[in-house]
């Protein structure tokens, strides 16, 4: 049986200094019960007038107020299976600024929890509205971004912070700061159809869908709500959407060009030794490179941990070794630091004292010198790719494993925790090849068919190319 709702003037007590009755949304269920106080006192004529044709402007806004109570009380009732008081209380009525909060402040601890503490957020007001907006409904999507939000600026987590705000934004663009318990599964695909037709990315909506995730379990963690009662995302509920990497790797002859490049001016010069510093690294993240200090040198390797992974893998966290070139060498040489004491860094990109917000900002400006030389340095070179940082990572990752390294080798390179992001890394076979090896297929009217033991062993790249050769 479902609740019912309906708005009413409860006319058992007047109240003296206004001569008015408080206006409530009754909910009964199961033949009991249940009256929520509302903002409104009104006179009986006054709410006998709220169904007349014509009415003035202030009870105009009255009349509406009261009908989008009812119709959000519903929604909320619809959503809660089996329904509850104290999770109606909860989900639409605690913290609703249109109803009178001083009989539901049982939960009020949430808001304290959440809210007392000491650090100062003031430097990162620019970068995060939602610091200054004002405090929002508990059970609304707001109040736990904005939390979580705090929590990672507290934790240094500048740029997962940033992400996280694009997709509050997003969401809040959509429909509004609604309830939680208001973002269902069919909220959720008519936000997937929303950010598509605006043109968003199909990667770009998994991350603000994910990081949504992420608040939804905030929020039960924080017992704001039961996922038993409001969780969208799972199986055969909302999927996060997800798309496979397309081919981001560079071919070995233009990492050649690359290498061998005479630059034509200092800046051009450091964004391809740091570039090639990133690829001969493993693939090294340009955060991870700015972090190096000289103690992460021990003889003949750099020994370092991801800083992406540092919070992940805190019980047993695998360091990533690189063995240091001559070419690592030569870099390190020439633009690191002078100063070689343990915990100076290696390269010039941070200094000591330096701020979260401070290093995240240095990062970004690291990461974007390198790549806008670097397209520079790739039209020169007549190379149509582009050769970002990101892609010197999946460079060295695509070069080893054609080179016949085993994923397990190469996750261990890169330092990933699950086996499946390496897989997503590795380059497949490009498109020229996978064009004339269409065009062997009707190869049994030319020289010979193909004989499929020319497949066999243990490396099919090297079968095919073998083939191709004898086609030739």
């Amino acid at each position: 049986m479902s609740a019912s709702v309906v708005i009413k003037l409860d006319t058992r007590r007047i109240k003296q200094k206004t001569g008015k009755y408080p206006v409530k949304l009754l909910v009964t269920y199961n033949g009991e019960p249940q009256r929520y106080q509302t903002i409104y006192d009104l006179t009986e004529k006054e709410y006998n007038n709220l169904s007349a044709s014509r009415v003035s402007d202030q009870m105009q806004k009255v009349r509406d107020s009261l009908k989008e109570i009812k119709r959000k009380a519903e929604e909320i009732i619809s959503i809660l299976e089996p329904f509850s008081f104290d999770d109606f209380k909860k989900d639409f009525v605690f913290n609703n600024p249109l109803f009178r909060q001083r009989k539901y402040l049982k939960n009020k601890v949430i808001t304290t929890a959440l809210n007392n503490d000491d650090f100062d957020y003031t430097p990162f007001h620019k970068k995060f509205p939602i610091l200054m907006e004002p405090p929002a409904d508990p059970t609304s999507f707001a109040f736990t971004f904005n939390s979580y939000i705090k929590k990672l600026l507290t934790e240094g987590r500048i740029g997962t912070a940033l992400s996280c705000h694009c997709a509050y934004n997003s969401f809040k663009r959509f429909s509004g700061n609604v309830t939680l318990s208001y973002m269902t599964v069919n909220y959720l695909n008519r936000y997937e159809q929303w950010a598509k037709q605006g043109g968003m990315l199909k990667t770009t909506i998994g991350i603000y869908t994910r990081a949504l995730r992420t608040i939804f379990n905030e929020a039960d963690a924080n017992g704001i709500i039961r996922k038993e009662k409001c969780y969208p995302f799972g199986r055969r509920k909302y999927q996060v959407p997800t798309s496979r990497n397309k081919k981001k790797a560079l071919e070995l002859n233009h990492i050649e060009q690359i290498y061998y490049y005479k630059p034509s001016c200092e800046s051009e010069k450091k964004a391809k030794a740091y570039w090639l510093f990133c690829y001969f690294s493993n693939g090294i993240n340009p955060k991870d490179v700015a972090l190096l200090k000289y103690k992460n040198i021990q003889e003949e390797y750099i020994v370092f941990e991801r800083a992406k992974t540092e919070r992940t893998s805190r019980s047993d966290p695998k360091p990533i070794v690189v063995y240091i070139t001559e070419e690592i060498a030569a870099i390190i040489e020439e633009l690191g630091n002078k100063d070689k004491r343990p915990d100076n860094y290696i390269f010039p990109i941070l200094y000591e004292g330096v701020t979260p917000l401070r290093q995240y900002d240095l990062v970004q400006f690291f990461v974007r010198f390198i790549n806008d030389w670097m397209v520079k340095i790739c039209q020169n070179l007549g190379i149509d790719k582009k050769a970002t940082t990101y892609v010197a990572r999946h460079s060295f990752a695509t070069v080893l494993k054609r080179s016949g390294a085993s994923t397990e080798v190469i996750q261990e390179a890169l330092g990933h925790e699950d086996i499946r992001t390496t897989e997503n890394y590795l380059d497949s076979f490009g498109n020229d090849t996978k064009k004339e090896l269409a065009g062997r297929l009707t190869a049994f009217n030319k020289r010979r068919e193909i004989n499929p033991d020319d497949f066999s062993g243990t490396s099919n790249e090297i079968a095919i190319s073998r083939v191709i050769s004898e086609l030739a």
